[in-house]
C-alpha cells in the first residue's frame, strides 16, 4: 500500500513546477538585476571606448533589362553579390591607385539592396575622406562594370540576329538564282514551282528585314539601360552620434544582460532545487507552516505589521510551551539572527511565569556571548545545559544546518519548532532534517518561515500529517483506563497509530527516486 501511495504521489508531481520556478527566479532579482545593470554599463562602455570606424555611403540606381513589376528583389541581390567580387574591387583599387589586395578591400565594404533598383554601398576606412573616396571609386567601378555587361549582352544579341540575317540572305540568293529568268509562260508545268519560289523569296525578304530591325533595337536599348544606371546619392561620410550610440548600445547590453541573468537564475534554481513555496517546504519537512516573518524589519509602513506578526508568534509559542512539561527548542536553517530574536522574545514572555533559561546550541557564541540587555533572560552555552535548574523553564536554540550533531538536539528540547529561511536549503536537505529529527524522536510542532515570497498563495498545512501543527493536540492521545479498555488494546492502538503515521510521511517525501518499501 505504501508503494502504491508513493507511485501515485510521484505521478501527480509535475516534472517542472513553473510556479516555484517563477517565484524562485523572482527572489533572485539581485542576480539578474545586477546582470542587466552590468550589460547596460558594458554597452555604454563599448559605445565610448570602441567608437565605430569612419564610414561613407552612396546609392546607385541600377537598371535591368529583365526588370519586372513583380520581381522579389533577385536582381538587386545579384548586383549586391557582384559588388563583392574581386573584379570590381580590383577596378576600384586601380582607380584609387592603391596597392591593397582586393580580398582585403572586400572586407571593408558591402552592398545592400534597398529596393528592386536601388543599391546602397557602405564603406569603412581610416578617415572620412578616404571612406568617401573609396565609396566613389566603388560606385564608379560598379556602374562601369554594369554598363560593360549591358553592352556585351546587347552586342551578343545583335550579333546573333545579324548572323541569322546573313544566313537568310544566303538562302534568298539561292532562291533568286533558282528563279533565274524563267516566267510562267515559258513552261506551263513549272508555273506552280515558280510561284512557290516567289512566295519563299517574299518570306525570306520579310524575315531578313525583321532580323535587321531586331538587331538595331538591341543596340538601341543598351544605351538607355546604361544611361539609367547612375549614382543618385553622392558619396558622403556617415556621421555617428555619441548619445545615440550610448542609448542604442546601452539598451542592447541591458536586454542581453537581463536575458543572461534570467537564464542563469532559472538554471541555478533548477539545479539547486531549493524550495521557496510554503507547500513545498511543508511537504519536505513533514510539518505545517505556522507563521511567516520577513527577514528584515522592512520599510517604515511595514514595521508595524512585522511587529504584530512577531507578537502573535510569541504568544502562540508561549501558549504551547506553558501547556507542556517537555522543553521546547527552536532549530534554525539559514536564519540564526531571526531565530535568536524569536527565542529571546519567547523567553521574555515566559519570564512572567517564572525563571527561564535559554540554552545556546548555535555554532559560535552569537547568543550566549552577546551583551545582555535589561530584562533579558539567562543565556547559557550548550555545554552548561546540564547545570540548568530543573525548576527553570528551558528553551533551546540550535541549528540544523549541514554539519549538525544530530544526537545533541535532544538536549536542547524534546519538541521543536523549525525556523527556516525560504530558498535556503535544498529539498534533499530538508528531507534529511525531517528524517533525522524523526530518528531522534523529536516531533516538529511546526515551521516558522522566514523571508517568504509575498505573492505565495500556496497552502503550507499538511492535513494528512501529524496533528500537532498548533491546531490540534501537541501530545499523543492518552488512553483512559476506564470503560474496560485493556492494556493490550492500548498497545494495539498505539502500534496502529505509529504504523498509520509513518507511511504517510515517507510517501510524501521519498528519500530518493526509488520506491519506498
Amino acid at each position: 500500500m505504501t508503494t502504491s501511495t508513493t507511485s501515485e504521489s510521484s505521478a501527480s508531481t509535475p516534472l517542472l513546477d513553473l510556479q516555484g520556478l517563477v517565484v524562485a527566479v523572482r527572489r533572485r532579482r539581485r542576480l539578474w538585476g545586477a546582470m542587466a545593470v552590468l550589460g547596460l554599463v558594458g554597452g555604454a562602455a563599448v559605445a565610448v571606448l570602441l567608437p565605430p570606424a569612419p564610414a561613407a555611403e552612396t546609392k546607385v540606381l541600377v537598371a535591368h533589362q529583365e526588370d519586372q513589376p513583380n520581381d522579389p528583389g533577385t536582381l538587386i541581390r545579384t548586383d549586391a553579390q557582384l559588388l563583392g567580387t574581386t573584379r570590381i574591387a580590383d577596378r576600384a583599387l586601380k582607380a584609387l591607385k592603391s596597392s591593397e589586395k582586393p580580398e582585403d578591400f572586400m572586407r571593408d565594404y558591402r552592398g545592400t539592396g534597398l529596393t528592386n533598383n536601388v543599391l546602397q554601398i557602405d564603406v569603412t576606412a581610416d578617415t572620412d575622406a578616404e571612406a568617401v573616396a573609396r565609396a566613389k571609386a566603388l560606385a564608379d567601378a560598379f556602374v562601369a562594370d554594369h554598363a560593360q555587361r549591358i553592352r556585351d549582352i546587347a552586342n551578343a544579341n545583335a550579333q546573333g540576329l545579324l548572323d541569322q540575317q546573313a544566313r537568310m540572305q544566303a538562302e534568298l540568293a539561292d532562291v533568286n538564282k533558282a528563279i533565274g529568268g524563267r516566267t510562267p509562260d515559258t513552261d506551263p508545268k513549272d508555273s506552280a514551282s515558280i510561284e512557290s519560289l516567289f512566295a519563299q523569296r517574299a518570306e525570306l525578304t520579310s524575315r531578313i528585314s525583321d532580323f535587321g530591325e531586331r538587331a538595331e533595337e538591341a543596340r538601341i536599348g543598351a544605351p538607355q539601360l546604361i544611361a539609367a544606371t547612375q549614382i543618385v546619392d553622392a558619396p558622403r561620410a556617415v556621421r555617428h552620434s555619441l548619445p545615440k550610440a550610448l542609448v542604442t548600445d546601452g539598451v542592447v547590453g541591458l536586454v542581453l544582460g537581463l536575458f543572461l541573468g534570467l537564464a542563469l537564475a532559472a538554471v541555478g534554481v533548477v539545479v539547486a532545487d531549493r524550495p521557496v513555496l510554503r507547500r513545498d517546504i511543508a511537504a519536505n519537512l513533514g510539518a505545517s507552516v505556522i507563521a511567516e516573518l520577513p527577514r528584515r524589519s522592512g520599510r517604515l509602513w511595514q514595521r508595524k505589521r512585522t511587529r504584530l506578526a512577531r507578537e502573535r508568534l510569541t504568544t502562540t509559542l508561549a501558549r504551547t510551551a506553558r501547556g507542556a512539561a517537555e522543553p521546547l527548542s527552536l532549530l534554525e536553517l539559514g536564519c540564526a539572527r531571526g531565530t535568536t530574536a524569536i527565542a529571546l522574545g519567547l523567553a521574555r514572555a515566559l519570564g512572567e511565569d517564572g525563571p527561564v533559561t535559554v540554552v545556546d546550541g548555535l555554532p559560535g557564541t552569537q547568543l550566549s556571548g552577546r551583551r545582555p540587555k535589561p530584562g533579558d533572560p539567562t543565556v547559557v552555552g550548550g555545554e552548561k545545559a546540564a547545570s540548568v535548574s530543573p525548576q527553570d523553564q528551558r528553551i533551546g536554540v540550535g541549528s540544523v544546518a549541514p554539519g549538525t550533531a544530530w544526537t545533541d538536539l535532544q538536549y536542547l528540547g524534546t519538541r521543536t519548532v523549525l525556523v527556516v529561511r525560504a530558498g535556503h536549503g535544498s529539498a534533499a536537505w530538508l528531507h534529511t532534517v525531517a528524517r533525522q529529527l524523526a530518528d531522534q524522536r523529536i516531533p516538529v510542532i511546526g515551521v516558522v518561515l522566514i523571508d517568504p515570497d509575498p505573492r505565495d498563495r500556496t497552502d503550507g498545512t499538511l492535513w494528512d500529517g501529524l496533528a500537532n501543527a498548533l491546531r490540534g493536540r501537541s501530545e499523543p492521545p492518552t488512553w483512559q483506563s476506564g470503560g474496560g479498555t485493556s492494556h493490550a488494546v492500548k498497545a494495539v492502538g498505539e502500534e496502529r497509530r505509529l504504523t498509520e503515521r509513518q507511511p504517510i510521511r515517507a510517501a510524501r517525501v521519498p528519500d530518493n527516486d526509488q520506491e519506498v518499501r
